[in-house]
C-alpha cells in the first residue's frame, strides 16, 4: 500500500510540472507563432504580391508553425494569427511601409501615425543603362565561359530531394559591373521583391556611413543611447563601432529555436531599439563577438534621432536608394516607427544586386562618393573581437584569421557578404569584380554556398 501511494504521488507531481511546463511553453511559445506566421504573411501577399496557397504551402509549413491559423482580410490589407484561438496577433500592412504587428496599439493607432513617406520619381527605367536602370549592354566582358556558367545556375534550381527542397528563387552575377546572368524560380520574376531578412543589417551600416560622411555621427564616440547617457552607466562605454562590429557587450541571446530576446524583440516588443538598449552588460565593450539583432535595432533608432522624425522615412530612398538605381526597396517599420534594421527589408533581386554593386565601386555611384571614403574598407576588417575574422560592419567576411579557414574556402579571402535568414546572400568579390546574389528560402540548412561560389567563379576567369 506505502508503495502504491509513493507511485500514484510520483506520478501526480510528474504530471503537474508536465502540465505547468506545457502551459508556460503555450505562454510564451504561442505569441511568437502567431506574430511570425501574420508577419510573414502579410509580407509576402502585400509587399511581395504573391499568392496566399504559396506562402502557406513554403514559408508556414514547417513545424511548429502548423498549429498556427492565419486569416487574410484583403479588404483591411491585414494578417490575424493565432494559435487554437489564442495568443492573436496581427500584421497590418501600410503602403510604403510593409507590414507591421500590432502590441501595444490599435490598428487606427498606427494607420493614423504622420509619417512622411518619399515620393519615386516617374522614370522609364527600361530605357535607362544599368545599374541606374534596367537596360542590360548587347555585349558581356571577355572571359566568362556563359555556356557552363547558365549550367551551374540551372542546377541550383533543380530540386534534388523533394522532402528538404533548397528553394533558390533567385540568382544574379555581376561581373565588371555588368549583370552576366539572371534567373528566376517559377512563380518569381526581376519585378518580384525578396525578404533580405538580416541582409537590412548591411543597409542600416550604410546609413550609418552616410551620416558619417556627414559629419552627424561619431562611431568611436558613446552611443547617443538615452538609456545609457549617465556615464556612470558600464552602458555609456558602448560606441557605434561596438554596435556595427556587433561586440557591445549587453547580455541579449539570439536564439530562435525557442522564445529569447531575439525573438521576443521581434515578435512581442513595439518598439525594437529601447527594448534591446534596456539590457544590462555582460562583456566589456568591443572585447566579445555576439552576433545580436538588437544591436542593429538600437542602430536604427540612432539613425532615427539622428535625423529626426520628419527625415527619417525618407532618408534612405534620398541619400542611398535612389542614388545607386534601387527602386523597391521597402524597410518595415516596428510598432513605434523604428525601422527594423536587423531584419526586415525587401527588395528585388536586381534592387539587391545594385547594392552589392555600390559596394563593391567603394560607396561611389554615378562619379558621387555617397560613403566615406575609407568606410567601405573598414567595413570590410575584421573586428578585433570576431576572432575567427569573420564579421565587419554588419558585414559578414570571409577573411579567415591565422589558422582559422574562412567560411567559405573555396572563394577569395577579400570576399563580404550580406546574409540573411534561409540563406539570402549578396556577395561582394573585390579580387574578381563581381557580385554574386542568391534569394531563396532554405528552411533544412542543406544549401552548400562554398560549392555555389566555386561553381560560379569558376566559369568567369
Amino acid at each position: 500500500m506505502r508503495t502504491g501511494k509513493i507511485i500514484r504521488r510520483s506520478f501526480l507531481t510528474v504530471l503537474v510540472l508536465a502540465i505547468l511546463y506545457l502551459i508556460h511553453y503555450c505562454w510564451i511559445s504561442f505569441p511568437i507563432i502567431s506574430g511570425y506566421g501574420a508577419k510573414v504573411m502579410g509580407s509576402a501577399i502585400f509587399n511581395a504580391g504573391r499568392k496566399e496557397s504559396q506562402v502557406r504551402e513554403q514559408e508556414l509549413s514547417f513545424s511548429p508553425m502548423g498549429i498556427g491559423s492565419f486569416t487574410v482580410d484583403y479588404k483591411d490589407s491585414t494578417v490575424t494569427g493565432s494559435v487554437f484561438g489564442l495568443a492573436r496577433k496581427k500584421a497590418v500592412f501600410r503602403n510604403g511601409l510593409g507590414c507591421t504587428i500590432l502590441n501595444d496599439s490599435t490598428e487606427a493607432a498606427l494607420k493614423a501615425q504622420k509619417i512622411n513617406l518619399p515620393i519615386p520619381p516617374f522614370e522609364q527605367v527600361d530605357s535607362m543603362a544599368w545599374p541606374m536602370g534596367d537596360r542590360l549592354a548587347d555585349t558581356l566582358p571577355s572571359g566568362v565561359d556563359m555556356t557552363n556558367l547558365k549550367k551551374v545556375i540551372e542546377n541550383d534550381f533543380i530540386e534534388k530531394d523533394p522532402n528538404y527542397p533548397v528553394r533558390t528563387r533567385a540568382i544574379i552575377v555581376l561581373y565588371k559591373g555588368q549583370m552576366i546572368a539572371e534567373r528566376y524560380a517559377d512563380g518569381f520574376n526581376r519585378n518580384t521583391r525578396l525578404i533580405g531578412w538580416s541582409m537590412t543589417k548591411s543597409i542600416m551600416s550604410a546609413l550609418v556611413g552616410i551620416l558619417v560622411r556627414e559629419g552627424k555621427i561619431n562611431i568611436d564616440a558613446p552611443a547617443p543611447v538615452p538609456e545609457w547617457k549617465n556615464d556612470q552607466d558600464p552602458r555609456h562605454a558602448i560606441t557605434i563601432r561596438n554596435l556595427l562590429q556587433q561586440s557591445s557587450g549587453l547580455n541579449f541571446e539570439e536564439n530562435y529555436t525557442k522564445s529569447s530576446d531575439a525573438t521576443r524583440m521581434l515578435y512581442q516588443q513595439s518598439d525594437m531599439g529601447a527594448f534591446t538598449a534596456s539590457h544590462p552588460l555582460k562583456d566589456k565593450p568591443g572585447t566579445v563577438f555576439y552576433y545580436s539583432s538588437g544591436n542593429s535595432n538600437i542602430i536604427s533608432r540612432i539613425i532615427r534621432q539622428t535625423v529626426g522624425d520628419s527625415l527619417y522615412y525618407i532618408f534612405p530612398y534620398q541619400k542611398l536608394f535612389s542614388k545607386i538605381g534601387i527602386r523597391s526597396a521597402i524597410i518595415e517599420p516596428d510598432e513605434s516607427g523604428n525601422f527594423v534594421g536587423s531584419s526586415y527589408s525587401y527588395a528585388t533581386a536586381r534592387d539587391w544586386a545594385r547594392f552589392g554593386l555600390f559596394y563593391l565601386n567603394d560607396g561611389i555611384s554615378q562619379g558621387e562618393r555617397i560613403l566615406p571614403e575609407g568606410w567601405v574598407k573598414q567595413s570590410a576588417e575584421p573586428a578585433s573581437s570576431a576572432k575567427k575574422g569573420q564579421y565587419g560592419f554588419q558585414f559578414w567576411l570571409n577573411a579567415g584569421r591565422d589558422s582559422i579557414p574562412p567560411k567559405y574556402p573555396h572563394a577569395p579571402r577579400d570576399m563580404y557578404y550580406a546574409d540573411g535568414f534561409e540563406n539570402q546572400h549578396v556577395f561582394v568579390i573585390p579580387s574578381k569584380k563581381m557580385v554574386i546574389v542568391r534569394l531563396g528560402l532554405t528552411q533544412h540548412q542543406n544549401f552548400d554556398g562554398d560549392l555555389f561560389l566555386n561553381e560560379i567563379l569558376s566559369a568567369v576567369q
